[in-house]
């Protein structure tokens, strides 16, 4: 099973739009980064955010790409601040593609990975995606980062 963990792509500032959506590089971004995992084929079969819509925004456009015909749901354990042991991760059965927010998606990986809760752990910026696995029921290792300077 795989957890695609992504940070939302840059958003506007809130003395710009207090509604953040994604800024025209946070859409680049996240098109470039939807391109890739397309090309890659990777499917998830839900596509979850938190409801803010610079992550709903990231969602959709993601969702198009890895889970055609799903549409992205929301939840309310993805935000900034939650904490991590909010939602029992060790009961998702299928893979997933998660959109949200640091310091919460930091938190979430090294928790996942360590039992920690150090966001320092993967270096997470707007419009990155860290892939974990997990072999039944075992530990949740971290299988590639990805970041939008890497992209074509």
């Amino acid at each position: 099973m795989k957890l695609y963990l992504v940070q939302h792509g840059e958003a506007c500032a809130k003395a710009v739009d207090p509604e953040r959506p994604l800024t025209a590089q946070g859409r680049t971004d996240v098109e470039r980064l939807a391109g890739f995992l397309q090309g890659a084929g990777v499917r998830v079969a839900r596509v979850i955010h938190s409801g803010k819509l610079r992550a709903r925004q990231t969602a959709v456009w993601l969702a198009e790409a890895v889970a055609p015909g799903v549409e992205p749901a929301q939840v309310d354990f993805l935000n900034p601040n939650d904490a991590v042991t909010a939602h029992d991760w060790q009961d998702e059965r299928e893979d997933l593609l998660v959109v949200g927010h640091l310091p919460y998606l930091g938190k979430l990986v090294a928790y996942l990975v360590t039992g920690g809760t150090d966001p320092t752990l993967t270096a997470y910026r707007p419009g990155s995606l860290v892939c974990l696995e997990r072999q039944d029921g075992e530990a949740w290792q971290i299988v590639w980062m990805l970041r939008p300077e890497l992209l074509p």
